[in-house]
């Protein structure tokens, strides 16, 4: 039973002077903003471009951007907030919040990354069955798979971090609620507790990774036999997806998949993987990809049309 006598947790790193403050809201700022613009951008295009939805690269593409600005939004608009007003608090039933819907959706995300190379790879390596198996109907049920596997580890991780007592020091060395800090701040035994979310963690990542590495390598291989115009579209296509997969990979796996720690690389790479990554996804998509660069301009091409007056 949990026997915790705290209510809040305060986030100690807003002691900090104002120039480190200054450059950590200006960054979380402008990767907000791009963020909000540039997946919300992603989302109305392929919504509105009859060709991107039906394609189901685009599809997950979309579910991706959505995932993102949820995924950006669990921290970042606190986050600011605290920084204008010098400092910041989080009430214990909005940290266990906050923790529940970061493992979930960074869970969804991890999952949807291996479904877009599963995607590529039979797209890539078997084009002439790609059609009848990635239909619509097996798009949406791999993606409501994603959120049903995210659901239960996000409440996992959860519970073990909610049943931990917190009756000493109620100060988080962070911007957020971040479990590892959490454990460092419970006056039990954590050690089977820190056990259990590492396990977790590992059982979702390893198998994942596993498959984005077969699949990736499978599909190098492929292309290295094409040089034509296909080629070059799947390279850069596949070039994209492994560039948003390390980035998102990277920083998640060093914090998360080893022992619980405090130190000021673990914290930037906290506010890397939750703003700035899903910041710079859009671009990575966008700016590669013509496709998305000619939906794009179609739709701004509407735009002019129906707000600017006709002319008689």
């Amino acid at each position: 039973m949990n026997e915790s006598t705290i209510t809040e947790f305060v986030f100690l790193d807003f002691s900090g002077s104002y120039s480190a403050l200054g450059f950590l809201f200006t960054l979380v700022l402008i990767c907000y903003t791009i963020l909000l613009l540039g997946n919300l951008l992603i989302m109305v295009t392929v919504w509105t471009d009859a060709k991107l939805f039906q394609s189901p690269m685009y599809f997950f593409l979309a579910n991706l951007s959505l995932l993102d600005v949820s995924l950006g939004s669990v921290a970042a608009p606190k986050l600011l907030t605290d920084v204008l007003n010098g400092g910041g608090t989080i009430s214990y039933a909005g940290c266990m919040t906050q923790i529940l819907a970061f493992h979930l959706l960074e869970a969804v995300e991890m999952f949807l990354l291996t479904v877009m190379a599963y995607d590529r790879y039979m797209a890539i390596c078997h084009p002439l069955r790609y059609a009848t198996i990635m239909d619509w109907q097996r798009c949406s049920r791999l993606v409501i798979l994603c959120w049903i596997l995210a659901i239960i580890h996000g409440i996992f991780q959860t519970v073990v971090t909610a049943k931990l007592p917190f009756c000493g020091s109620n100060v988080l060395d962070n911007f957020f609620c971040d479990i590892t800090q959490l454990l460092k701040l419970s006056c039990s035994d954590v050690h089977v507790s820190e056990i259990l979310l590492v396990f977790n963690n590992g059982v979702i990542l390893f198998p994942c990774f596993l498959i984005l590495l077969i699949s990736y390598v499978t599909i190098l291989s492929t292309l290295c036999g094409r040089f034509g115009k296909r080629g070059r579209k799947g390279l850069s296509t596949c070039g994209s997806h492994l560039m948003v997969v390390f980035l998102f990979y990277g920083p998640l796996a060093f914090v998360y998949i080893k022992p619980a720690s405090a130190n000021q690389v673990d914290k930037m790479l906290g506010v890397f993987y939750m703003v700035v990554t899903p910041a710079l996804n859009p671009l990575i998509y966008t700016l590669r990809n013509q496709e998305m660069k000619g939906a794009m301009g179609k739709l701004k091409n509407k735009c002019k049309h129906f707000l600017l007056p006709q002319q008689e």
